[in-house]
């Protein structure tokens, strides 16, 4: 197997700053984060941005199928070359942003494995993309900057802690594996980077009346971050139709105190409360809607 040196040689890579990459080259970090995905024979895999393709190849070797997906058409056509020994393989070429992961479960095939090195500045999108199709995705494991892993485990109580980490742990197990420093790439990054591992769960940590008015009552909470949990919800557009004094109603049945900031809740208690909400939500809707039939 060649090392990503002599690849880069070899096809005279010229990494594009645009489309932020940065190739890892340490081969130890590699295996181990091939290791990490534990693909076997009976697994499905998509690699995220495959690059130059010595994760793919590693993660070939045990994989029934794997699906490395890569927007360079440049290196396109390298993986096409490097990987044709391969009958496990596909090279697919485009955006993950735009992969259908959906496709995979309708089409009744096993439970997929994500695995990939995500440019920094899709890691977001990435994720939430991810979460839009979880039914299909078994877990992840994936090479992230090292500041938004610490920010997607983090516990609550700390600065870490936020929206991105709710979100996540409310539909996923997730635990930060391991470092790996900036000088493992080239070009060298300015900042660290860390591998982080998934599973998505069957059902959220709490069931949810409604994911998309938690996902939204998450962010407002976190909307001023050192303001008081009541200051940001009764100023919410999302529970603009709800009075204050309700709110409260719902803070106190769910066991909150109005007064401690968003940072300060667990994953469980953002579900309980963002169900006693929608309640209230779903009720002042149901009323508008009267009144203006009414009317």
């Amino acid at each position: 197997m060649s090392s990503p040196k002599e690849i880069i040689r070899q096809y005279e890579i010229k990494p594009r700053k645009k489309m932020g990459q940065s190739f890892l080259l340490n081969q130890d970090v590699i295996c181990r984060i091939a290791q990490t995905a534990q693909v076997t024979r009976d697994d499905i895999v998509v690699e995220i941005g495959a690059g130059i393709g010595v994760l793919t190849e590693y993660l070939a070797q045990n994989a029934a199928q794997l699906i490395a997906v890569e927007l360079d058409n440049k290196l396109v056509e390298v993986l096409n070359d490097k990987l044709s020994k391969y009958n496990n393989v596909h090279i697919c070429s485009g955006d993950i942003l735009k992969f259908d992961f959906n496709a995979f479960e309708m089409a009744g095939l096993l439970k997929i494995k994500v695995v990939g090195n995500v440019p920094y500045n899709i890691s977001s999108p990435v994720l939430f993309h991810l979460l839009s199709c979880r039914q299909a995705i078994d877990s992840f494991v994936l090479m992230l900057q090292k500041e938004v892993v610490e920010r997607l485990v983090a516990p609550p109580g700390g600065k870490s802690y936020g929206v991105p980490s709710v979100i996540l742990q409310m539909f996923a197990d997730v635990e930060k594996v391991f470092d790996v420093p900036a000088s493992c790439f080239y070009p060298r990054p300015k900042v660290e980077s860390s591998v982080i591992k998934g599973f998505f769960r069957k059902k959220p940590l709490r069931e949810l009346a409604d994911e998309e008015f938690f996902i939204r009552l998450v962010r407002d909470s976190f909307a001023q971050r050192r303001k008081m949990l009541i200051n940001n919800l009764k100023v919410s557009r999302l529970l603009s139709g709800i009075a204050e004094a309700d709110i409260r109603t719902a803070l106190d049945s769910a066991g909150i105190d109005a007064r401690r900031r968003g940072e300060t809740l667990s994953v469980g208690e953002f579900g309980n409360l963002s169900n006693l909400l929608f309640s209230q939500y779903k009720n002042s809707n149901d009323v508008e809607t009267s009144q203006k039939l009414i009317d």
